[in-house]
């Protein structure tokens, strides 16, 4: 019997498409495919490779009202944004930049008697797992590197986006890259496992749960396949008592609240200096509060709906469980709130550590504030968590907070800014989070192997 999957829109409820899941068959016969065509990919000249690439994103710039549309159908992110082609540009055209310099062979000698060098080799075939929340920008960031650097990939992306890895196969395919060289599958479980288990791929990268990037480790275990994980967060933010206020209210609560909070680094827990707090606080409020819930096609909304009914179902879980610990709830139930995928954005105080709202990534509209005495306590709060992604510090006093941010136990520090991937810096984390390094220069070592040549001259 054919296994279907189908895509269910956030906006109301209904189908928005339906696909058919590969068989074990086909899936392995896709990938052997991949293998085939790898060879031939990689020996084309690294400035040809690199073209189709920019030319593949330059056609997803011509569709960039597609982009926002399918993107308010799939998984609720208001039109009034216009999609990710801003930041999937940025990294593709970054990552396109830089590969020459970083593939270029490293020579060690070149004399009469010996030649000695070093070559970045392609892994083969990359299997990327992506994500539905920022679906565009994630794929990008491992299918324009794999591809400039050599090797073949199979993307495989979230239920929530299917219609997403869809596009990017087509804009791929029309920039002229061979249809074996990137394709676009749609997988279950069982098959994914299998592609790694029995080495079908030579490299996974992987966004997504903690659970996700567990069973993903798990089936490549002993394969010695390289695996790549970007697994969420907690991430916090700092407010110090020299911080500007109100640029802090305004990013940190963006930060928390945009894409309905849906962001693997976004803010999902605040700590403010006490002697700054109840303005924090009072400010926040008012910020929270001005946002229009409602129907991501309508321009005017702000905020759209969870992607699925059943993730609003844990973030409801954790207020209610937090108000029910003594947490005070700032918000008011907004009308477009339905008790489903429509969810009021909240704002806690009165909340501790014991929370499940301050240690389990929460992946929603729902920060919780806290107010700090000095640095060392704050230090002590955004590292008590099982992850390490990304965090903020707010301060005029930027060589006391880079000290700072060598205390925390995260993978990148921000200052008086959150919530942004720089393609130039690596994308990482530590503990839960899980341990990759996506974009930047190092992103070009994670996707090629080194090849030593030891050459003695007759």
């Amino acid at each position: 019997m054919t296994k279907t999957v189908d895509l269910i829109s956030p906006i109301d409820g209904s189908v928005y498409l339906t696909r058919e899941v590969l068989t074990r068959d086909a899936a392995f016969d896709a990938a052997k495919r991949a293998k085939a065509a790898q060879a031939d990919w990689a020996a084309r000249p690294l400035s040809e490779r690199i073209a189709l690439v920019r030319k593949a994103g330059e056609i997803i710039g011509q569709q960039k009202d597609r982009m926002a549309t399918e993107l308010a159908h799939q998984m609720g992110r208001p039109v009034r944004y216009g999609g990710e082609y801003g930041g999937f540009n940025e990294r593709l055209t970054y990552m396109a930049d830089v590969a020459a310099e970083l593939l270029a062979l490293m020579q060690i000698e070149d004399s009469d008697a010996f030649r000695r060098l070093i070559k970045r080799t392609p892994w083969g075939t990359v299997l990327v797992i992506a994500p539905w929340n920022y679906p565009y920008m994630t794929a990008i960031n491992t299918v324009a590197p794999a591809l400039i650097a050599g090797n073949t990939v199979i993307l495989k992306h979230a239920g929530q986006t299917l219609a997403v890895g869809e596009h990017l196969a087509e804009a791929f395919r029309a920039a002229g890259v061979p249809e074996d060289v990137f394709q676009n599958l749609v997988l279950d479980h069982d098959t994914t496992s299998a592609l790694l288990s029995e080495r079908a791929v030579d490299f996974v990268n992987f966004t997504g749960s903690v659970g996700g990037g567990q069973a993903i480790e798990r089936a490549a275990a002993g394969t010695f396949i390289p695996v790549s994980t970007e697994l969420g967060g907690k991430d916090p933010g700092y407010v110090r008592a020299d911080a500007n206020l109100d640029a802090a209210v305004d990013t940190l609560l963006d930060g928390a609240m945009f894409n309905s909070g849906q962001c693997c680094c976004g803010i999902e827990r605040i700590y403010v200096h006490e002697s700054l707090y109840d303005q924090f606080v009072e400010k926040a409020v008012a910020w929270v509060s001005a946002q229009k819930l409602g129907n991501p096609l309508d321009p005017e909304t702000t905020m759209g709906p969870m992607a699925n009914v059943r993730f609003a179902k844990e973030v409801r879980a954790q207020i209610d469980e937090a108000l029910a610990d003594g947490a005070k709830a700032h918000i008011d139930t907004m009308p477009a709130d339905d008790g489903g995928a429509y969810l009021t954005p909240q704002i806690l105080t009165n909340v501790t550590h014991k929370m499940r709202v301050m240690r389990d990534e929460s992946f929603g509209p729902v920060v919780g504030i806290m107010p700090v005495k000095d640095d060392e306590e704050a230090i002590a709060l955004m590292n008590d968590s099982q992850f390490g992604l990304t965090a903020s510090i707010w301060s005029t006093d930027t060589a006391t907070a880079e000290a700072i941010g060598d205390r925390i136990e995260t993978g990148t520090v921000f200052l008086n800014r959150c919530d942004y991937l720089d393609p130039a810096l690596c994308w990482t984390g530590c503990k839960d989070t899980g341990r990759g390094q996506g974009l930047s220069k190092l992103a070009y070592q994670a996707l090629t192997r080194p090849k030593s040549y030891h050459l003695k001259k007759a």
